[in-house]
Formats: C-alpha cells, sequence, structure tokens
C-alpha cells in the first residue's frame, strides 16, 4: 500500500488536515501525519466574520501526529501534504521540513499544498521557477522564493498541486488525485 505524509504542527486548519486525511484514506493509501513531536495536535478553524478586513480564528479538533519531523524516513512516501493554516508558519524553518519537502521536490513525488502550506515550499526553497497558487496573503511569499503566484482553486506544476484555502478542497484533492494516482497507485 502506497503510503502519503502530511506535515503539520499546532494551529493547522482543521478542515485542510482532515480533509486530505479522510480522501486519502477512502482512496486506500496509508497516510501519516508528521510534526515537530508526535503528540496530540490542537487544529483551528478560520472561518471570516462580516466586518473583519481578514479571517478569523476558533479552537478546531485535536489529532494525534504519529511521527515527529526528525524521524520521518522520506524515501518511505509515495506523496507529500502540506496543510494550511498557521502551522506554516512556523514548521517552515525546521530543517527536517526543508529536508523533507525537498526529497518530495528532488524526486518528483506529488507535493500537495494549500492556503499557507506554500510557505513550507518557499522555506524549503523548491518554488524557485515554478508556478503555485496560495492564501493570498502568501502571494508575496511565493514570489520572493522565485516562483509565480497564480490565484487558483487547484494549479498543476508537474508534481506540485496547490491551492487558496479550504472552499478549494474539491478542486484541488481532484486534481492532486490524478497526480497521485499516476505516480503512485494506492495498492
Amino acid at each position: 500500500m502506497a503510503k502519503v505524509l502530511i506535515i503539520t504542527g499546532d494551529a493547522a486548519e482543521d478542515l485542510e488536515v482532515m480533509y486530505p486525511y479522510q480522501r486519502l484514506l477512502e482512496e486506500g493509501y496509508e497516510v501519516r501525519i508528521a510534526a515537530p513531536s508526535a503528540k496530540k495536535l490542537q487544529f483551528v478553524v478560520h472561518d471570516f466574520v462580516d466586518g473583519f478586513d481578514t479571517y478569523t480564528e476558533k479552537p478546531g479538533h485535536t489529532w494525534a501526529a504519529d511521527v515527529a519531523f526528525a524521524d520521518v524516513r522520506p524515501e518511505d512516501y509515495a506523496a507529500l501534504v502540506i496543510p494550511g493554516g498557521r502551522a506554516p508558519e512556523y514548521i517552515r524553518g525546521d530543517g527536517h521540513v526543508q529536508e523533507i519537502v525537498r526529497h518530495f521536490a528532488e524526486a518528483g513525488k506529488p507535493i500537495a499544498a494549500l492556503c499557507h502550506g506554500p510557505l513550507v515550499l518557499a522555506a524549503a526553497g523548491v518554488l524557485k521557477g515554478r508556478e503555485s497558487s496560495a492564501y493570498p496573503a502568501c502571494a508575496t511569499d511565493v514570489e520572493q522564493a522565485g516562483g509565480t503566484w497564480l490565484d487558483s482553486e487547484a494549479h498543476v506544476d508537474q508534481n506540485l498541486v496547490t491551492g487558496r484555502a479550504w472552499p478549494d478542497h474539491p478542486a484541488w484533492m481532484r486534481a492532486f488525485m490524478r497526480v497521485l494516482r499516476a505516480a503512485a497507485p494506492a495498492s
């Protein structure tokens, strides 16, 4: 059975972790969640409230991480998913995370990143010359990393599939599943 790795941490967007996690399980993939340490994570829910210039944050579900970043063997996985939320802001500086991301990028394995997830791609140095969607507030980060930001619900650039935020889930996961199935069928 092919394995997919999700890298995240506390304050990840609840829907952006759980939707791909469950969708990949449904498709027959083994899914593991990696975080700074193997512990119970606290996710958050981001929503838009009338009168606010940006999203608001509320507590979401808790979920256990299976493995610490330092213990991940990226060669054991067929694909990588990087959800958004606030977790990418602090996990992007982790040297193990950067090594994991570079492994997938250099090997041409499927990578899905959503919302603030491309911040991790930028920190790992894998966006130069690439096109990436992301939450619009992250456009500057994508461009500073040498990438081209696109306002797209599901942009595919070879092995990289990116989207803006959880409302893009259907298109984003549909595109990622096409890339993933072609590269590494579930069984």
